[in-house]
């Protein structure tokens, strides 16, 4: 499969069952997960794999699969969806990545990549990350790639937990 975009590090491309190992591993990981209710089960990572296939097909664009370009290996997944925030349609940039290799600087190259993608390819006026508060990290990427704090917020998921909504026009 081609990649969706290319970086100077990173390939990113559609996910499909072949990523089901990789992405149950990320997405099971407490760590990688500490922020959500809890790690999503294998048969919970294949249909997040079903829903982003979905999301390519009726949005044009998902999260996708990421992987070094040097020698095909994975990453972790970064990409674009819609999300209801204060009962307005947004387009999220959100990723995830392997915890061995953070702080490589990878999610904020996925990111700005998936960010100009927005614009670029699919005429997105602005983007949103929606981040937990405690996810320091996660804000630090959100930064890197230009967002910025604009509000915080029970106005999304269930309402019952606070988030920020980090957002930049584009």
């Amino acid at each position: 499969m081609s990649p969706v975009l290319t970086t100077a590090r990173l390939e990113l491309r559609e996910m499909d069952e072949g990523d089901l190992d990789d992405l149950a591993r990320l997405l099971g990981d407490p760590d990688v997960m500490r922020y959500y209710p809890r790690p999503r089960t294998r048969t919970e990572t294949l249909e997040w794999i079903e829903k982003n296939r979905r999301r390519y097909r009726d949005d044009g664009f998902g999260l996708w699969t990421v992987r070094r370009r040097a020698d095909g290996g994975f990453v972790g997944d970064c990409g674009l969806t819609i999300q209801r925030v204060d009962g307005v349609d947004e387009v999220e940039l959100g990723y995830h990545v392997e915890p061995a290799q953070q702080g490589q600087g990878l999610a904020t190259e996925a990111a700005l990549a998936c960010r100009d993608l927005a614009r670029d390819r699919f005429g997105a006026r602005r983007v949103i990350a929606i981040i937990h508060p405690g996810n320091v990290a996660s804000q630090r990427v959100a930064r890197k790639a230009g967002l910025t704090l604009e509000k915080r917020t029970h106005g999304y998921g269930d309402g019952t937990q606070e988030v920020l909504i980090f957002a930049a026009a584009l």
